[in-house]
């Protein structure tokens, strides 16, 4: 019997007498997927976008989250959140962005370098975003093997370090196109994000602007010591300092640093118990945002979720 009927059957055999039966939320893990492997080439850009999509087993009709790996990754990068959405129900796109994948540096001696030219060329940003549009446009023609559907009225954009910058400017961020101009590349299909270890523009002009047109609720995660060679740990804040609009959360957590997030074997001992949060965490938020699910943003919002991160990580939301 589903939850809903079970409360008014309840009500039902008490005569009447209770106006209503709380239903709880609690976010699960699981990791029952299905995964496939193409390569689809924007032909305006003559630009090809590798892909990796995790879906349901099931079939059924499901939210669907774009996924951005950081500098120097691949579409094969953060399986375990791409695992974790699909189990709960979402289709999952993972991107592998040209310009700033694995392939930057590769065979070269001087790699490091590499990637931080990567980094810091506005073509790489702008393309990135570009990138996102493109798949959502490509998803309208695109059918799973199991015949499962997707929801796309209703999508999330994620993602690490660069990727969380590209998930940012999907949403309404400022960024700088290839001539250095600001400018914006919002897609209005993305209703929610996930940034986590998101980089800050250095240059102060951009900075003043970047934020203020971002409207779209936002879980931002990072760590204390989530330092890297573009942001500071202290700098991580600022999307959600700066952004006005409300449904935005923080979680922080306690001596996580940049590499927390990528799901690789454990760094340090606390960080499987991170990616264990940051799994809860971010299907309770798609929950609530995506599935407009109003039990779980009452947990999300109502001491839930900063119970559940405990002494482990402090949690902020406006």
């Amino acid at each position: 019997m589903k939850p809903y009927a079970w409360g008014l059957a309840l009500w039902l055999g008490l005569g009447g007498c209770l106006l209503a039966v709380p239903l709880s939320y609690t976010p699960t893990l699981g990791n029952q997927t299905t995964t496939l492997q193409q390569h689809w080439r924007d032909p305006a850009r003559n630009r090809e976008i590798p892909v990796k999509v995790y879906y349901p087993k099931r079939a059924g009709t499901w939210p669907v989250i774009i996924f951005s790996h950081g500098l120097g990754g691949s579409r094969e990068d953060y399986g375990y959140l791409g695992q974790q959405w699909a189990s709960q129900g979402y289709v999952v796109v993972h991107l592998q962005h040209q310009g700033s994948d694995n392939q930057v540096g590769r065979g070269n001696p001087r790699v490091y370098q590499a990637l931080q030219q990567a980094a810091f060329d506005p073509r790489n940003g702008y393309d990135r975003a570009l990138d996102v549009s493109f798949v959502l446009d490509r998803l309208k023609k695109f059918t799973l093997p199991n015949q499962a559907r997707l929801d796309l009225k209703n999508v999330g954009a994620a993602g690490h370090s660069f990727g969380a910058f590209t998930a940012l400017a999907v949403a309404g961020q400022r960024l700088l196109d290839p001539q250095g101009n600001i400018i914006g590349l919002p897609d209005p299909r993305v209703r929610a994000i996930i940034p986590m270890s998101a980089p800050v523009p250095t240059r102060p002009d951009q900075q003043a602007i970047a934020y203020r047109q971002l409207q779209v609720p936002a879980l931002h995660m990072t760590g204390t010591q989530d330092d890297s060679f573009d942001t500071p740990a202290r700098d991580r804040r600022i999307p959600y300092d700066r952004t006005v609009a409300s449904n935005q959360f923080l979680i922080t957590f306690k001596d996580g640093n940049h590499g927390t997030f990528f799901g690789l074997p454990p760094a340090q001992p606390q960080d499987a118990r991170f990616q264990e949060l940051i799994r809860l965490s971010s299907t309770a938020f798609w929950d609530s945002y995506l599935k407009a699910d109003r039990q779980a943003q009452t947990w999300l919002t109502g001491g839930g979720l900063a119970k559940l991160l405990g002494t482990t990580a402090t949690l902020e939301q406006k």
